[in-house]
């Protein structure tokens, strides 16, 4: 144990030393040090997905659930989202140096509130391999050292995108331990990292609902996290029966393994009789294991499975979704207040008046009227890619991109004001 504390410490500290040297570099320079950094990748393409296949075949063997092995496999399509991910945040303007606010005194003092980078950020995360890069060049863009500690099922893959990304760095004479990846599959490590007090500025972490109490409960350093995404699709009384089921079949379907994903369905009781068969039918066909309360089942037997309490409360990220019938916009909301994660919640209907309403009492980081919840996402919302979803309320709320990357400081220019 002393040698890995030892061996995380000392990673920490270079980081650390790396972010002061970071934070001294122009906009244009890390610019060019992303975009070789994408040569690089474009590159080392067959070798990384080589990689990804070895990690690919071992949680295969291992007998890892088929929703992790989605969010571990990378493949061409998702490499190539990959590049343009990256490219996307070159092309973004630099928060850096950004005036928030300025105002003189009644003394002549100026004040400037100007965007500058948090400092050392460390990124603990499961099985999607493209938070790598994503996570580095948000990191990067935003001056910002990082340090990586990946999943131990995305190993190979994530030490083939940090050989990448080093290799970019060093063809920009850009310090390469400005990122770091921790280079071992040891658990110890996550308890470690989340106690380099001093040298690590902000935890993010991305994961399952085990990772992040893991974090939050060693934690000795401001963490930024999102709980749990249990999402709610409402769709009331005056739903468009065409929008409504468009939008729960992508919401759950699309990429059920996402935390955006819709996880439990409420339908207004005056439209369940004729919604509630209809949208049974296009779910099941896509494999969708669907569990009810006794409304549900009802009216559609032993179509559904009776859901418990439980279910209601349960993040499933696979294809599995609870349904309940609810009398009401109220109850609708009440049932979301109690067992929402406050993600992503979204209501279908042509009732203006109501959509105003679920908007503004439903408080979660993205609220949305017709609308899937799959578009709580960092290149949706145009930040070009995201370093995760905040469901906290402090500093940063839903997809973070580059501001929420940054803090800020006060700069005071005088002419030999003195306080009396």
């Amino acid at each position: 144990m002393k040698d890995l504390s030892e061996q995380i410490q000392s990673l920490c500290r270079r980081a650390k030393d790396s972010s002061r040297l970071l934070a001294e570099l122009s906009p244009k320079t890390i610019d060019c040090g992303l975009i070789a950094i994408g040569e690089e990748l474009f590159s080392k393409k067959h070798e990384i997905l080589e990689a990804n296949e070895k990690d690919v075949d071992n949680a295969k063997k291992a007998n890892l659930s088929p929703a992790l092995i989605d969010r571990l496999y990378l493949g061409e399509k998702r490499f190539g989202d990959l590049l343009k991910a990256l490219e996307d945040i070159v092309y973004l303007p630099s928060p850096l140096g950004e005036v928030i606010e300025e105002w003189k005194r009644p003394n002549g003092l100026l004040i400037k509130k100007i965007r500058v980078p948090i400092g050392l950020i460390g990124i603990i995360y499961e099985s999607r391999p493209n938070v790598t890069v994503d996570s580095s060049a948000l990191c990067l863009k935003s001056g910002n050292a990082v340090i990586l500690r990946g999943g131990t099922e995305a190993f190979n893959t994530n030490c083939a995108l940090v050989d990448s990304i080093h290799a970019g760095l060093r063809k920009a004479r850009i310090v390469e331990d400005a990122v770091l990846l921790v280079p071992t599959t040891d658990r110890q490590s996550i308890p470690l990292l989340c106690s380099q007090q001093g040298l690590i500025d902000l935890l993010i972490p991305r994961g399952g609902k085990n990772l992040i109490e893991t974090v939050v409960n060693h934690a000795k350093i401001p963490v930024i996290k999102h709980s749990q995404g249990i999402c709610h699709v409402y769709v009331h009384c005056d739903a468009s029966f065409d929008k409504a089921l468009s939008i729960v079949l992508n919401a759950k379907c699309q990429r059920p393994a996402v935390c955006n994903a819709m996880e439990t369905l409420l339908i207004d009781e005056k439209i369940a009789p004729d919604f509630l068969p209809l949208v049974v039918n296009e779910l099941q066909k896509r494999g969708v294991e669907l569990r009810g309360d006794q409304n549900c089942l009802n009216i559609m037997g032993d179509r559904l499975i009776l859901a418990d309490e439980e279910d209601w409360s349960t993040e499933y990220l696979d294809l599995i979704l609870s349904i309940k019938i609810v009398k009401n916009l109220q109850e609708a909301i009440d049932h979301i207040r109690k067992h929402g994660s406050n993600h992503s919640d979204a209501i279908v209907t042509e009732d203006s008046s109501a959509a105003e309403a679920f908007l503004h009492k439903i408080d979660s980081a993205a609220v949305y009227w017709n609308a899937s919840t799959r578009f709580t996402d960092g290149f949706e919302f145009g930040f070009g890619a995201e370093i995760g979803i905040s469901t906290d309320k402090i500093h940063a709320r839903g997809p973070m991109g580059l501001k929420e990357l940054t803090t800020y400081k006060y700069i005071v220019y005088g002419n030999g004001q003195i306080r009396t």
